[in-house]
């Protein structure tokens, strides 16, 4: 048995956590994968370096509507890849060092509770004082006929392939679907999405998402309305059996892509042993300071929230580092304002609720949208499927929600979220801003101008 003041289990945004204030605390980080977490290593930063890659390629391909003559000739994918993860890889080794060099015991092994406040490393038993469990979450495999009997990727492997696949199938629409699809789909292959839903990214604003599946549909081979009935094996790859509109459907590929969402890895951890309560999704649940159902215990990240963001979870290390410290003066986190990005092409960005959300609450608002071609560098990027949305509070003139599809989203939806954060109403942020001209930004004031004005 091990006696700590602090146990933390994952090294994601959770190797955030010791600072000054614990100097004199006995720490140990308990890490069953690499440091970093998920965002660094099979995630937001080796998915992002793609992602740019892709839009690289992309730019190339669609160059003849600005009169430049170019074409893509292939692509290196081993030195695309190793770009990116020898970049990637040495700060696991780098981060344990730290640690260690520093004072940290670091466990690199699979653990689990065994009772409240104990914890099971390998062959050693920790107890401590304090614990914070901020082990992420890991990809969904839906239970489908003949998926546990061929070879499949997730988000966690499919970046790291050593060749180029010539055809994808990619189960899901999410996020991840979008995103991948995007990079592979750009640099040669073949892409084939394969949702269950209408349309791709569900859960965005109905105009976004029904434009981002249109524009999608002129690139890749979708299949909507889709249930995937079986996966089989084939002499040359792998064949997905589905049926839509009544009808049987087979599409075939080199490799099969399951992007059909995450599950926290709360069973893994046995959370339950540990008194831990959770939601029914397996999520553990906190309190607004992320504090659990057992005294001394904070949980944080994917583990304990539906976002996953690492700019969420990096909010709230900030919370529950300072709760840590201060127990008598804990700080509570306001998160009902989230910004989240899809890097795909188009970009989709979003904060807060979507229309049909205010409309099944019965809240009253205001709409305005902005098309970025009636801007001048829209003119300049000869875009014409782009644009800028936003939600108002009609009594106070304050902003509900932004929702933004095309190039550039994740940037001109800033401006928006630090308005909701700061309490700028709409008419502060489109007049008594100077907006560069003639940067893109113009479309996020020209959408706040065409709102009706306040009354009177």
């Amino acid at each position: 048995m091990k006696q700590y003041d602090l146990v933390i289990v994952g090294a994601g945004s959770a190797n955030m956590l010791p600072d000054e204030t614990m100097a004199d605390w006995r720490i140990a980080i308990v890490e069953s994968d690499r440091f970093g977490g998920t965002c660094l290593n099979r995630g937001c930063i080796p998915s992002k370096m793609l992602v740019h890659t892709a839009d690289v390629a992309h730019t190339v391909a669609d160059a003849a509507r600005f009169g430049v003559h170019a074409e893509l000739l292939g692509v290196h994918w081993p030195a695309i890849r190793d770009r990116i993860f020898n970049r990637i890889d040495p700060f696991h080794q780098q981060g344990v060092d730290h640690r260690r060099n520093n004072g940290i015991d670091v466990y690199l092994d699979e653990a689990h509770f065994i009772a409240p406040k104990v914890l099971a490393v390998g062959d050693e038993e920790l107890h401590a004082d304090r614990f914070v469990i901020a082990a992420g979450t890991r990809p969904r495999v839906p239970d489908i006929p003949g998926l546990d009997e061929v070879d499949f990727h997730t988000s966690d492997t499919i970046m790291r392939v050593d060749e180029l696949p010539r055809s994808m199938i990619v189960l899901g629409g999410g996020f991840i679907a979008a995103e991948m699809s995007h990079v592979f789909g750009s640099l040669g292959t073949a892409m084939t999405i394969v949702q269950r839903s209408p349309d791709l990214l569900m859960a965005q604003d109905t105009d976004i998402r029904r434009r981002f599946t249109d524009l999608f549909a002129k690139r890749f081979d979708l299949r909507l309305g889709a249930t995937t009935t079986r996966v089989l094996r084939t002499a040359t790859g792998i064949a997905v059996e589905l049926t839509r509109n009544g009808h049987d459907e087979r599409v075939e590929a080199d490799v099969l892509l399951v992007a059909t969402g995450r599950v926290p890895n709360s069973d893994i951890l046995d959370v339950a042993a540990g008194g831990l309560d959770v939601d029914e999704h397996g999520h553990v649940a906190t309190d607004d300071g992320y504090a659990t159902s057992v005294p001394g215990v904070w949980a944080f990240g994917d583990l304990a929230n539906h976002f996953q963001l690492k700019h969420m979870a990096n909010a709230e290390a900030r919370i529950v580092r300072h709760n840590l410290s201060h127990p008598d003066q804990p700080r509570v986190g306001r998160f009902d304002i989230v910004p989240s990005t899809v890097f795909a092409d188009p970009q989709v960005a979003t904060v807060g609720p979507t229309e049909r959300q205010l409309a099944a609450e019965g809240r009253s608002y205001l709409v305005a949208r902005r098309d970025y071609s009636d801007t001048a560098y829209g003119w300049a990027l000869e875009d014409t499927t782009s644009f800028a949305k936003v939600l108002v509070d009609p009594a106070t003139r304050l902003l509900i929600a932004a929702h933004i599809i095309g190039p550039h989203a994740s940037m001109l939806i800033q401006p928006l979220v630090q308005a909701m954060f700061l309490g700028n109403t709409v008419d502060e942020v489109a007049t008594q801003v100077i907006y560069t001209h003639p940067a893109l930004t113009e479309v996020v004031e020209q959408t706040l101008l065409a709102l009706p004005p306040p009354p009177g």
